[in-house]
């Protein structure tokens, strides 16, 4: 099972110059797994989203517009990550509970997985993933 110790922000390759920049994110490099999925999210400022676990998949996430924050849980403890720049991506491994919080409007995050859509690998009751963690609230 993970921990919040696995979540990792990766700062991503940038070759600017007078008039773009490209930023790079590589399997095996950046990005530590081979890409099944990709989907991005665009919705309206304090629009909520994720609010689930995964039981096997990974994510890498990239806020390739606008800002997003993204606090994550393994029941326990939780950690905060600003993604508000195109060359900060996060790598969120599976068990560990989400919620993304857009900041602006039109903002776009994209996320990279390690599996397709499979409906059975979503926790989306925080309650159920409490338990599936073995933590018990008092």
């Amino acid at each position: 099972m993970n921990n919040l110790s696995d979540l990792c922000a990766v700062e991503l390759e940038t070759h600017p110059s007078a008039d773009a920049a490209v930023v790079v994110a590589e399997c095996a490099k950046q990005v530590p797994f081979a890409i099944a999925r990709m989907f991005t999210i665009t919705a309206r400022a304090g629009a909520v989203r994720g609010r689930h676990a995964h039981r096997r998949c990974a994510q890498f996430m990239v806020c390739v517009h606008g800002a997003m924050d993204v606090v994550c849980t393994d029941g326990r403890a939780e950690r905060a990550f600003s993604l508000d720049r195109g060359n900060l991506g996060l790598l969120v491994p599976p068990t560990i509970w989400n919620t993304v919080t857009v900041h602006i409007e039109g903002s776009v995050l994209v996320v990279l997985c390690d599996r397709p859509y499979e409906a059975q690998d979503y926790i989306r009751d925080y309650q159920d993933f409490l338990s599936f963690r073995g933590v018990t609230r008092t």
